[in-house]
């Protein structure tokens, strides 16, 4: 049986990830201790050690990790070392936000295809990626190979858009629609982003401290 792994866990391998590409950036043979990265990132040495073993063992004990190596490591274990290919669903304030957005292809990450039921949109072409009709959705993903997708539609829509994707075979989307959308584990991996969420666990962060203060 798979080694269930913290979610927090893989979340802080990207924020390792950073810090390494940086300091790896002063040299070939660059070493980082578990101490350097958890004082970069404000969390004890521990978690970080704690966090790679979830993955192997790496570095030498009282030597540390070879950032360039580390960065290889991270890469592959984030499945950074191969091209992704991903379409965008919903061309509207977020969504032209989104496709507009240039770190996707640094990662590897590589928005292929958008999909909008206005007309004025579709047949267009924004940053090189080609708008088509939400009803190709099924089409175009089995054509191009599509395997992530996001969702950028409104609420009503969100769910429809998402058995498109899921019956062409896209086994992962990222959804931004103000709306939980649920699928069981084995069919699709889904993350659901909702920003008003976010913004109120800011907000009431925020109130409590002003409440102390």
């Amino acid at each position: 049986m798979m080694k269930r792994i913290p979610e927090a866990s893989i979340n802080r391998l990207n924020l390792y990830l950073r810090t390494l590409k940086e300091l790896a950036k002063n040299g070939e043979g660059v070493t980082v201790s578990s101490k350097q990265l958890a004082e970069e990132l404000g969390i004890n040495s521990h978690q970080v050690r704690k966090d790679l073993s979830y993955f192997g063992r790496f570095g030498q004990r009282g030597i540390g990790y070879r950032a360039k190596d580390l960065v290889s490591d991270i890469n592959e274990i984030l499945g950074l070392n191969k091209k992704w290919k991903i379409c965008l669903c919903g061309l509207g304030n977020l969504g032209s936000a989104l496709i507009s957005y240039k770190g996707f292809r640094k990662e590897g990450l590589n928005v292929v295809a958008a999909f909008e039921k206005d007309k004025e949109k579709i047949g267009r072409k924004i940053n090189g990626i080609e708008v088509f009709s939400v009803d190709k959705i099924k089409t175009v993903i089995k054509e191009k190979n599509i395997e992530i997708g996001i969702i950028a539609v409104p609420a009503e829509s969100a769910q429809w858009v998402a058995n498109q994707l899921t019956a062409a075979g896209v086994k992962a989307i990222l959804n931004f629609a103000p709306i939980k959308l649920p699928f069981s584990k084995e069919k699709v991996k889904i993350r659901n982003v909702d920003l008003s969420i976010e913004l109120v666990n800011l907000t009431q962060f925020l109130a409590n401290i002003s409440k102390k203060s």
